[in-house]
């Protein structure tokens, strides 16, 4: 797989200068580049690189001097991680997967499979599977009873979907996720202590020790059209109504979304974010790493959830949020700088304990 400068940046949109029939094979970075590959030199401190590799092609900043940098030929661009996604795109040579089903797949007689769709070795596809066009079904895979994968949906290796799910259009799930696992829930017999505590904040009452028993998921997972889900990221399915994300959101790595919440469109969902069970987010809402979330709360859109920010309560349309608990980014970072000056003023007051008991007492 090889395009020239020139059809790189007419997939971009992007101007390019220079022989722009030069034939690119890999990205690189600057550094590292050699004759076949497009340096990312985006901004001027990674030009700086440029002199180490053997680069003849370099992505560059609007208005660099690309001779000056002993370039053959260049294409600018006026946002990088924008041009990044459209080169890396082209340049993606995918998992090797290879067409058609795989003669140790094993297939139900009543799923119905695009003729176009790819399933590799030692996959499973139940009754009553449908998969759609272009769709990629990595070695390994499990996918459910009456499940429904939309067209050009990728499957990476050991990938498991539950019975029921409905997946749009688009998906793409990184290695060992798993779509449909039961929701965690269990009840005792009588009030718990748990019950109590969530009353009462801090009393458990006179709940005496009881078993667990299970409550069943009866729904499932749905999930609209261009998704992504990370490796070994979980989604519960739901009790009642399915457990829901948007179309458009993206979930990463080891990320945890419990039985019946719902997902809006456009969320970001960072590594090991902990999302409990009935909670309602809404669009555009982006949870940073390690956002841990309680449940039976809603979020609403447009929420930012700093890295590590544990959200115990409602949070308003459009509010930024840190710490732990979650509260406003600003008032956080004011009390992150009172309790980094807190020795000092410790300090400070041992001093005038000091001096006000030194002094003599008045007339």
């Amino acid at each position: 797989m090889q395009f020239t400068v020139q059809q790189i940046a007419d997939a971009l949109g992007a101007e390019c200068q220079g022989d722009t029939g030069l034939t690119i094979v890999r990205a690189a970075e600057p550094g590292d580049a050699g004759p076949m590959d497009l340096a990312m030199a985006m901004a001027p401190k990674y030009a700086e690189a440029l002199s180490n590799g053997d680069a003849r092609v370099a992505v560059l900043w609007e208005n660099a001097d690309w001779q000056a940098l002993g370039l053959r030929a260049a294409i600018f661009v006026p946002r990088p991680r924008m041009a990044m996604a459209g080169i890396t795109a082209m340049l993606d040579r995918g998992q090797g997967i290879e067409p058609g089903i795989h003669p140790s797949a094993v297939i139900d007689p009543t799923a119905e499979i695009a003729p176009n769709a790819s399933v590799g070795p030692l996959a499973v596809v139940g009754a009553r599977v449908r998969i759609g066009s272009g769709a990629i079904i990595g070695a390994h895979c499990v996918i459910g009873t009456d499940a429904v994968l939309g067209d050009n949906a990728v499957l990476r290796e050991m990938v498991s979907i539950g019975a029921r799910a409905q997946i749009g259009d688009r998906f793409i799930a990184q290695p060992g996720a798993r779509i449909g696992s039961d929701g965690f829930s269990f009840v005792t017999p009588e009030v718990s202590g748990v019950e109590n505590v969530r009353k009462t904040l801090g009393d458990q009452g006179d709940a005496k020790a009881q078993n667990w028993l299970r409550i069943h998921s009866l729904g499932a997972v749905e999930i609209g059209d261009d998704v992504e889900v990370g490796a070994n990221c979980t989604i519960d399915n739901g009790t009642i109504r399915n457990t829901c994300i948007g179309s458009g959101s993206k979930v990463d790595n080891l990320v945890h979304v419990g039985h019946n919440t719902r997902v809006g469109q456009d969320c970001l969902l960072c590594g090991q974010t902990g999302v409990s069970g009935s909670v309602e987010i809404g669009n555009n809402v982006v949870l940073g790493g390690q956002t841990g979330v309680v449940d039976n709360i809603f979020i609403g859109d447009g929420v930012i959830a700093g890295g590590g920010t544990k959200i115990l309560s409602n949070v308003p349309a459009g509010r930024v949020i840190m710490g732990y608990p979650g509260i406003k980014m600003e008032t956080h970072t004011d009390i992150y700088k009172a309790q980094r000056r807190l020795p000092r003023l410790t300090r400070d007051v041992e001093a005038l304990k000091k001096a006000v008991f030194k002094q003599p007492p008045s007339d």
